[in-house]
């Protein structure tokens, strides 16, 4: 079923828009599936679940961390991803510089914005974003490639476009100003309910589990 999911959301997707298959608590085996299938990019929420798959599946697939980084878990996270979707403060961001210049690495990230403003998540306020990008612009072993937001995983897909609307806002502000370090390159907004509407707003990167590997246990339907 995997292997049917994936063809279909690549099919679907428009050109230019990139999957990543948002893998949390899903066995290696089914993230093989995904990846044979033609899945190129993992997105895990945690480290050690990264590391646990990364050790079956390794390079065949670029791996995106897409939640929380602890920094305790910085110099692991800095040799398995190839990307940080969820960097929101300069203190995450000078221990990956200084886990990444260790081991002679540049680690392409992206920012990522609370667009709802919403004290319990995480993300920047976006507000805070600018100053948050050029302070973090001057770090030599980080690559800012670019924006994430979350929208609401559940309910109605719309009630999601305000938040991405937001933070495609802040991405175009972005663009122009030539910041070190700086290449406004992703647009990573939208997951199973809400990718379609993330897309109209501008996305061209979405987070996809639920549609791929089927509902988790616990899941609302």
């Amino acid at each position: 079923m995997i292997k049917e999911n994936v063809e279909k959301i690549l099919c679907e997707l428009p050109e230019g828009v990139t999957l990543v298959g948002a893998a949390k608590t899903r066995t290696a085996a089914e993230i093989q599936e995904a990846v044979d299938a033609g899945v190129k990019i993992i997105g895990e929420n945690y480290v050690q679940e990264a590391e646990r798959a990364f050790k079956v599946i390794g390079r065949r697939a670029k791996w995106h961390l897409i939640g929380p980084l602890q920094r305790n878990k910085a110099k692991k996270a800095v040799e398995i991803f190839d990307m940080i979707e969820t960097v929101d403060s300069v203190r995450i961001a000078r221990e990956i510089d200084k886990r990444c210049r260790v081991i002679g690495k540049i680690m392409p990230v992206l920012i990522e914005i609370n667009s709802g403003r919403e004290e319990q998540k995480a993300g920047i306020f976006p507000e805070d974003a600018l100053e948050l990008i050029r302070e973090i612009s001057g770090l030599s072993n980080i690559k800012i490639m670019g924006l994430m937001t979350m929208g609401p995983r559940f309910g109605n897909p719309e009630d999601s476009r305000p938040y991405f609307v937001e933070t495609r806002k802040i991405f175009e502000k972005i663009k122009p100003l030539n910041l070190p370090n700086v290449k406004v390159q992703y647009l990573s907004m939208g997951m199973t309910n809400s990718y379609k509407i993330a897309i109209e707003e501008g996305a061209n990167m979405v987070r996809i589990g639920t549609l791929i590997f089927g509902p988790r246990e616990g899941d609302q339907i």
